[in-house]
């Protein structure tokens, strides 16, 4: 601010430190005024990242859309009422949600509980949520998290966009050329830390759920391809990406067949 002549409001201004409670429980600054929580492009951080204030706002937000959904329900027919809650609730639920990834089980488990609740709304009835979800094609909680993560790595290793996201995770090269050498795998990042929020970062979440995948579903190459790569290459445990990725499957395809497999998650056969 200094270099920009640029003067601080301390009376307007407030200032959100985050990181580990023992890390803030250094900081004693009586000079800022501090607050615990603060919105960013409508998502609430707070200063230990577990996104509880987050999720209480959706909470909040969610149910009172279904309270309303509720009183007119028996004028809308089953379509109308499913792409009511579909636009209104579930747009709320689907917001910034890889951030959610790896969150603790009760607060996901809140968030399940929201969507059924919504379920039950759109079905007018009150029974086994399971089979309703079933009718209803909506992928569970979880699996929407890991829908939208993976949606993003497809990205990135086709297009290389954005780059902060393409920065982030690297091609690991097949150490034999085998049949399954033209499937993209990608390389897990060494372990930094042994602290689980570090499990919730891109770079560690996207290798984790791609490489779940079926081989059908990894299969874009490289220009040259993944396959080309020398075996004997100085560092074999990653490739970074340095150029766009062509799909040898179309995204329609990597859509639809991403779908069922998270589908199949949700309910096993």
């Amino acid at each position: 601010m200094t270099a920009n002549l640029v003067t601080l409001n301390s009376s307007k201004t407030e200032f959100l430190l985050i990181g580990l409670r023992k890390q803030l429980d250094k900081i004693h600054n009586s000079s800022l005024n501090t607050t615990h929580s603060a919105r960013n492009l409508g998502f609430i951080f707070g200063g230990h990242l577990t996104f509880s204030d987050q999720i209480s706002a959706i909470s909040k937000a969610c149910y009172y859309r279904i309270r309303q959904l509720r009183c007119i329900r028996p004028y809308l027919d089953s379509n109308t009422g499913r792409t009511t809650v579909t636009s209104i609730v579930h747009s709320k639920l689907d917001y910034c949600n890889t951030l959610y990834y790896n969150l603790r089980k009760s607060q996901i488990t809140h968030l399940q509980q929201i969507q059924n609740s919504l379920a039950c709304a759109v079905v007018a009835k009150c029974c086994h949520i399971t089979p309703i979800l079933h009718s209803l094609h909506w992928l569970k909680i979880i699996e929407r998290i890991e829908y939208k993560l993976l949606s993003l790595t497809y990205k990135v290793l086709t297009t290389t966009q954005p780059p902060y996201l393409h920065n982030q995770i690297s091609v690991q090269p097949p150490r034999r050329n085998t049949r399954s050498s033209s499937h993209v795998t990608l390389a897990r990042p060494p372990a930094s830390s042994s602290l689980r929020i570090t499990d919730r970062s891109f770079r560690c979440a996207s290798p984790c759920l791609w490489n779940q995948l079926p081989s059908s579903l990894r299969q874009p190459h490289s220009s040259p391809s993944v396959s080309d790569l020398p075996v004997n290459a100085p560092d074999t445990s990653s490739y970074s990406i340095n150029s766009p990725l062509s799909p040898s499957i179309t995204h329609s395809f990597f859509q639809s067949r991403r779908t069922t497999y998270l589908f199949h998650k949700s309910f096993p056969p």
